[in-house]
């Protein structure tokens, strides 16, 4: 609003001075008729109000003093013209009218400039909103044993049809250059109940260090710094849901911790580019990252006073052709509470024991990602131990695990037909710590898909899936579901 009024009350002050300034005597009835046609135009266009409108007109059809002709002699030459030859009067008018143009692109341009001088220190001005929303639809084809169920997509279901994933809003930016915010909630995030909810996914602070913002600090709930494809938007990824043996880490990604993380400045404009130009990255979490988080998992609270800590290591090589390639290894060391429900056991019902201060959790995992460009391999390994419950059902113990995935894929940017087909194969034999009672976990599976992005407004995703065997969590005795077969669809649109 300040804008504008600024704009048409110096365009209005230009007007009015060009009038009485150049107006011709009232007899050049060319020169008069042209002009109010001028005024007309910059009334529609808003440039002047009707009332100034009025004025400025009548000041036009007012008789111009004597001397007036003198002191303007072109105007004057103008106005003396033959009738049917007014090529002065208008080549004047054409001139006045570029004239004004230009005082008011001027007026603009200035007011503009006062405008963002205003708003440069405001923190809200630094700010933006972006998000997406994935709807999904799986159709399974059940094969042996146990019914199929991938914990992480509920959509895998013969109950379900068509479902919303995910539907995330961002809210991030600087509020000065020392602090940047960083705020994420889901619209269909599940708490575990058949319903799904608002949820808290992201909530936190980066405290840069210095004015590079080479090093900083990030504190809130984020996500955990462990495995490349765990740090990889869901937005970024082609499968539609992660490999569980790095997922099954930290369910959810997220947890509330403390992270120092350092990245060069030129590191850092690597981790940008690999997601700005569709390589699908994973963003940046720093080159080196050290820290500490609870271990109890996304919105969850800590359950005895024991942090896991952690540390990680990744940096993306570009080599002279061009190839990204990133390689990182990443580990944490901590004590994780699972939690327990009575299971049937020799005719009665048992709760396995756990000890109060959990159970030891630790892990490193290996990455190496060569990034489409335009063939692509992923690949991720991790081994360690944690919670499992024991073979005679009494108790959650750790246990030793394994586990990763390797994918294939091939980036085809040709205008008009981008395409993503990518194979993935995964396999992780250890403890599901985030289920109740921690069942031990089988899972052996291949995918092979292709993801389709006409705009980059919209993405199309097909997912066919087959299971060699994929243990069924949720449902004591845990048994498995083997050669079942799936497909799945996903729209997702980003803004």
């Amino acid at each position: 609003m300040t804008r504008i009024h600024c704009s048409r009350s110096i365009a209005t002050t230009i007007v009015a001075l060009l009038v009485l300034a150049v107006v011709p005597p009232v007899h050049a009835q060319g020169t008069s008729d042209v002009l109010l046609r001028l005024l007309r135009i910059l009334r529609d266009r808003g440039s002047i109000t009707a009332d100034e409108y009025e004025e400025l007109r009548l000041a036009a059809a007012t008789p111009a003093p004597e001397g007036t002709a003198a002191a303007r002699p072109a105007l004057a030459a103008a106005a003396a013209e033959p009738p049917g030859q007014p090529a002065t009067v208008l080549a004047s008018t054409d001139a006045l009218a570029a004239r004004v143009q230009a005082l008011e692109n001027q007026a603009a341009r200035d007011s503009s400039e006062v405008v963002k001088k205003a708003l440069a220190n405001k923190w809200y001005e630094r700010f933006g909103l972006r998000g997406y929303t994935q709807f999904r639809l799986s159709e399974v084809a059940q094969g042996e044993g146990e019914e199929l169920e991938v914990p992480a997509d509920r959509s895998v279901n013969a109950a379900e049809t068509l479902m919303i994933r995910r539907g995330r809003f961002v809210l991030s930016g600087d509020v000065t250059d020392h602090l940047s915010l960083y705020a994420q909630t889901d619209f269909n995030a599940s708490t575990g109940a058949p319903d799904f909810s608002l949820q808290m996914r992201d909530l936190y602070a980066d405290v840069n260090l210095d004015k590079s913002k080479a090093w900083r600090v990030r504190m809130g709930q984020s996500k955990v710094p462990f495995g490349w494809v765990n740090l990889q938007s869901s937005q970024n990824r082609a499968p539609l849901e992660r490999p569980d043996a790095i997922n099954s880490a930290v369910e959810g990604e997220r947890d509330l911790g403390a992270y120092l993380m350092w990245a060069s400045p030129q590191a850092r404009g690597r981790f940008r580019d690999l997601v700005g130009q569709g390589l699908k990255g994973s963003g940046d979490y720093g080159v080196f990252a050290v820290g500490a988080y609870s271990g109890q998992g996304l919105n969850r609270a800590d359950q005895n006073g024991d942090p896991h800590v952690l540390a990680r290591a990744s940096y993306p090589f570009k080599l002279s052709s061009g190839q990204f390639l990133e390689l990182g290894v990443q580990g944490y060391h901590g004590r994780f509470v699972p939690q327990t429900q009575a299971i049937p056991l020799g005719g009665g019902s048992v709760t396995p024991s756990r000890p109060d201060e959990g159970v030891v959790d630790e892990r490193v995992a290996f990455t190496a990602v060569w990034y489409p460009q335009p063939f692509g391999v992923e690949t991720e390994w991790n081994l360690g131990r944690g919670p499992e419950l024991s073979d005679d059902g009494t108790r959650v113990e750790s246990r030793s695990l394994q586990g990763g995935y390797l994918q294939f894929n091939y980036r085809q940017g040709k205008a008009g037909m981008p395409l993503f087909p990518f194979v993935r194969w995964q396999y992780y034999d250890g403890g599901r710590k985030f289920a109740r009672n921690a069942p031990h976990s089988n899972v052996n599976e291949m995918d092979v898909g292709l993801e389709f992005a006409r705009w980059s407004e919209l993405e199309l995703t097909v997912v066919y899936s087959h299971t060699f065997e994929r243990t069924r969590t949720s449902v004591f005795p845990y048994g498995s579901a083997k050669g079942a077969n799936r497909v799945g669809f996903q729209a997702q649109w980003n803004y």
